[in-house]
């Protein structure tokens, strides 16, 4: 068995109180995900459910009622001589966090973020992993700490925070010898397409469009990822669609058009 970890009675404490697990982990200034992943951690410790979901919250088991008192007790005797050293000063953290990302975010948030880490803490760094049909159960486990991208397929308890809204357009080589200017849909379908088949950027909604507006395109090309599409396009006459905030950047590398 597991030994029993200080900061897990502090979850249970907070889920108790608050009979929720987002605003427990807010109060303790941690992210849902791990406070999820320790409540689970409990559960195992315990052989217990301890609290279940319910349309009042998280309502505790009659065996978590019990033994709730004797939680407290532990936790305020055991945390006390910590409570002074809890607090987070990135400029003197030494910590690893661990986020899993989509290659667009790779490209659009990764450098920024890494330049704002390097100016407010030479202790913190970040190791990046691609989402992945196991982000969402490294995210439970504590295993990751973050992830940022389009992620459908996630269930309740996970708080999750919209970053922005952003529509998709057309990439297009400068020297195409047809595309000068955004095309009609007669001349759009007669150009070869490039289609992006990675999962957790909310591409396959643009398929789905596509679908239900009966647009069939000549899919010459499908490439597992953004990050050499623009190479691509520049150096072919073949057109992609991929999301605004990817093409701002890209256009500044690549000889390439955008066509909204």
């Amino acid at each position: 068995m597991a030994q029993l970890d200080i900061d897990w009675l502090g979850v249970y404490v907070e889920v108790y109180k608050t009979q929720s697990v987002s605003l427990a982990a807010e109060r303790l200034g941690i992210t849902q995900a791990r406070a999820s992943g320790i409540l689970g951690k409990l559960r195992r410790y315990f052989g217990d459910e301890l609290f279940a979901r319910t349309s009042r919250g998280m309502q505790p088991t009659p065996y978590a009622e019990r033994i709730y008192p004797d939680i407290v007790q532990a936790f305020e005797k055991l945390s006390a001589p910590k409570s002074n050293r809890d607090l987070f000063d990135p400029a003197t953290a030494v910590r690893q966090f661990h986020i899993c990302m989509t290659d667009i975010s790779e490209i659009v948030v990764l450098p920024s973020l890494a330049r704002d880490i390097r100016q407010l803490s030479a202790g913190v760094t970040i190791e990046a992993e691609r989402i992945s049909t196991e982000s969402a159960a490294r995210l439970e486990s504590g295993d990751v700490d973050l992830a940022v991208g389009y992620m459908p397929s996630l269930e309740a308890g996970f708080f999750q925070q919209g970053l922005f809204k952003q529509g998709f357009v057309c990439l297009a080589s400068k020297h195409h010898p047809r595309i000068q200017a955004r095309p009609n849909k007669q001349a759009f379908c007669r150009e070869g397409h490039i289609v992006v088949t990675t999962s957790g950027t909310g591409h396959a909604i643009v398929e789905q469009e596509f679908a239900r507006r009966r647009i069939e395109r000549d899919i010459v090309l499908r490439v597992p990822s953004f990050l050499g599409v623009a190479r691509l396009v520049a150096q072919t006459e073949l057109l992609a669609i991929v999301p605004l905030r990817l093409a701002e950047v890209l256009v500044d590398q690549e000889e390439i058009n955008i066509f909204g």
